[in-house]
């Protein structure tokens, strides 16, 4: 008993722990600058809604939202069109130095973004990609295909190959095959590689900093530039990372069983 309640007591000091920077952010976007820089409180004194109204109605701020949803979500079906067949070409075959691949690709995504920030920089300028969608969608594949076809992998191999076989044998194409059964048996590992493929590419900054200027700039570089000749408006500043953390949480909320299955089957 002394255990567990120790054990409780651990995990509610966890929880405010994590919970605290968000509820004070959250706190922070309804108060005035002003009151935000004349001292602590724990809610607001003057409740505003103003710092949203002007995320809402500045293009500046909400064309960020629009630009980071549009290469996140290219990217994520980018991502899994390329790694679905290439995972269960690994799952399903041996051939001459698959192994070897397989390890390549994977330190791909062990490497930082920065190593790859100047190569992609001058290809995109020369090609004429700079300050586009797709191109923060494609940088960001360099790092989302590999760690989707290592978790992809794992679930595939888990499906017995007995039923690529009855599904030949019952007339079955490939193609049929491979959306009508396959992909249903492996949902849960799908719903995992969207998972992590949105979350990378919607907290990356480096490269989706360095790629854009204009048209595609994301929410995130946006946010940084709130210094202005009075200071930082820090009650704009919080209200836009309040909305900036809430697509995450609905992707979570969304997959969280297929995360957790993930788990439970020790590919993630």
């Amino acid at each position: 008993m002394e255990m567990t309640r120790k054990k409780a007591l651990g995990i509610t000091l966890y929880i405010l722990f994590v919970l605290v920077p968000i509820y004070w952010l959250l706190n922070m976007s309804f108060k005035s600058n002003e009151e935000i820089l004349g001292g602590l409180s724990l809610w607001p004194t003057e409740f505003t809604l103003e710092n949203y109204i002007v995320i809402f109605t500045d293009p500046t701020w909400y064309t960020g939202y629009f630009n980071s949803m549009i290469y996140v979500t290219m990217n994520v079906i980018i991502t899994l069109l390329v790694a679905l067949p290439a995972a269960y070409a690994f799952s399903r075959y041996k051939f001459l130095g698959d192994k070897q691949m397989f390890f390549w690709l994977l330190t791909n995504r062990m490497a930082p973004p920065a190593v790859f920030l100047l190569p992609f920089f001058q290809l995109y300028s020369s090609v004429g990609l700079f300050d586009t969608h797709i191109a923060v969608a494609l940088a960001h594949c360099l790092f989302n295909v590999p760690l989707a076809v290592w978790i992809l992998e794992g679930f595939m191999s888990g499906v017995p190959r007995e039923i690529d076989e009855t599904a030949y044998i019952d007339g079955y194409s490939f193609p049929r095959f491979f959306v009508r059964i396959f992909l249903p048996m492996i949902r849960s590992g799908i719903g995992v590689t969207a998972f992590f493929a949105f979350m990378f590419s919607w907290v990356e900054l480096l490269l989706a900093r360095t790629l854009t200027s204009v048209d595609a700039k994301p929410i995130a570089a946006i946010m940084t530039r709130t210094v202005g000749a009075t200071g930082i408006d820090w009650g704009v500043l919080a209200a836009a990372g309040v909305l900036t953390i809430i697509p995450g949480l609905l992707v979570i909320w969304f997959v969280r069983n297929h995360v957790a299955k993930g788990f439970a089957l020790g590919r993630v």
